[in-house]
């Protein structure tokens, strides 16, 4: 007999970081992972998200090979950019309060080709806090 239910236990958001190394999504988050291209991790919470934005990226004038998109996630004290292809995704995650965890990784090992993070830098806006 078949069971119309899908067992959600083992991964509820639907994403892992099998999926795709660069992000990851869940839908009981209270705060975004940002790991900086430097290696510093920040945890950054939802309460503090003030707005987002995505752009087509401006380095492409300079560098053809530059990624096609950035997006630009302020909080209170700190904002996140994000350069990369595909950030629609990372965008919709932010609206829901769901993106977990963003970090840039090599193109090849991005295994869904639709999103990839080849850049992240944070800029901390307070350091007085």
């Amino acid at each position: 007999m078949k069971s119309s239910q899908t067992n959600t236990s083992e991964n509820p958001s639907g994403s892992s970081p099998r999926d795709n190394p660069c992000f990851g999504m869940d839908t009981h988050v209270a705060a975004l992972e940002a790991v900086a291209d430097d290696g510093i991790s920040y945890l950054l919470p939802y309460a503090q998200f003030l707005y987002a934005e995505r752009i087509s990226n401006p380095a492409l004038e300079k560098e053809p090979d530059a990624p096609p998109e950035k997006m630009l996630i302020h909080f209170a004290r700190a904002e996140v950019a994000v350069a990369g292809s595909g950030l629609k995704r990372l965008e919709h995650g932010v609206q829901k309060y769901e993106l977990k965890f963003v970090k840039s990784a090599d193109r090849r090992l991005a295994a869904a080709p639709n999103t990839h993070i080849a850049a992240v830098t944070v800029t901390l806006t307070n350091k007085n806090v």
